[in-house]
């Protein structure tokens, strides 16, 4: 956590901050290990303080070991209040993607005497250390091993939701805290909803079925997505799913230190379009993940200025999405290195005929 910190406080005097309030609940595990629902924390040059209240001061004292754990029993505000009057602070940056509009006017009026600015911390989240790193690949290895066992569990004729609810359970039963999303199963003519959640509907012999789904471990996230066949492939199936899996391939592989974004997501979508399936493939190729599932940085052709460095964690998620047909996803999560790119995910992406 010292070299998290030592990091903030560097962006503290880039940004000539005397202190920072950070409340989202992702970034107040970062920098200090606690992940109860409650806390913010107030970081000085000299000091780090986490406010909680009665519920979690056992569990901050458990996790936020370099932390002076303050409990609050009127209100967070006013014992925040106390302790920026006592410590002279005039400038404090607080998290403006976060606090709401009325929890604004809450600081602002309990801080009338304080400059309060506006900063986003996520970017200081994007290149990973080794110990978030351990935790993802746990994360990838749980839901690749789900995977493994869905296959051997999915029928025609089961529900969308059946499916979905035994993958959530493996992840379970192999470590997951969680599913790191409501799980996206999307089969037949609903594969053209990229974001299909596990519906009533039912699976039937010949539906190509989209399975995208994660798992949490230690707070961190996996993000997978693998198409397979309910029985043989036609014509059609095979070759759509080729066009994707050559335009993920190829994206994979374009991931490197030094590049932006748009370069690698225009590599996967030159193949997609140049095959005429371009007005198809409407989102971004890929973003990052770790304790959120989405964050920075994204690989989308909007991404012109966020370098990808070496430590980085991304999704590389090319898909075609035909209406009234279906649609075909695969996706990775890959470890930007030294080299280009590790994969992180395992599982098998070629086309899977399940009899």
């Amino acid at each position: 956590m010292e070299r998290r910190i030592i990091k903030l406080r560097k962006f503290m005097n880039e940004n000539d901050l005397h202190a920072m309030l950070v409340s989202k609940p992702e970034n107040v595990r970062y920098f200090s290990g606690f992940s109860g629902s409650a806390g913010m924390l107030l970081i000085t040059n000299n000091s780090n303080k986490l406010l909680t209240d009665f519920r979690y001061i056992e569990q901050a004292t458990a996790q936020a070991k370099q932390f002076e754990i303050i409990r609050y029993s009127a209100t967070l505000w006013k014992t925040l209040a106390d302790l920026v009057k006592s410590s002279d602070l005039s400038k404090i940056g607080f998290e403006g993607d976060f606090i709401t509009y009325d929890g604004y006017l809450e600081v602002v009026d309990t801080l009338p005497m304080i400059s309060l600015v506006p900063v986003k911390l996520d970017n200081l989240r994007m290149a990973k250390d080794d110990a978030e790193i351990v935790s993802i690949k746990k994360a990838v290895e749980i839901a690749d091993n789900a995977f493994l066992q869905i296959l051997s569990f999915i029928k025609p004729g089961m529900t969308e939701q059946d499916v979905a609810l035994q993958l959530e359970y493996y992840m379970r039963k192999l470590g997951a805290e969680k599913p790191a999303f409501d799980t996206i199963m999307a089969s037949g003519a609903r594969g053209a909803l990229p974001h299909g959640r596990a519906s009533e509907k039912v699976i039937e012999v010949g539906d190509f079925v989209t399975m995208d789904f994660g798992a949490v471990y230690k707070g961190y996230h996996s993000d997978i997505t693998r198409t397979i066949c309910m029985g043989k492939a036609n014509t059609r199936q095979k070759e759509i799913y080729g066009i994707v899996l050559e335009a993920q391939l190829a994206g994979v592989k374009a991931v490197a230190p030094g590049k932006v974004g748009k370069e690698i997501d225009t590599v996967s979508r030159d193949i997609i379009t140049n095959a005429g399936f371009g007005e198809f493939f409407g989102h971004g190729l890929g973003h990052g993940l770790g304790l959120n599932i989405h964050e920075e940085p994204r690989l989308s052709p909007t991404n012109i200025h966020t370098v990808l460095l070496e430590n980085m964690v991304v999704t590389v998620e090319p898909g075609i999405y035909l209406p009234n047909w279906g649609g075909v996803r695969i996706e990775d999560t890959v470890l930007v290195s030294t080299e280009g790119c590790q994969i992180l995910t395992a599982s098998n992406k070629q086309l899977i005929e399940l009899d």
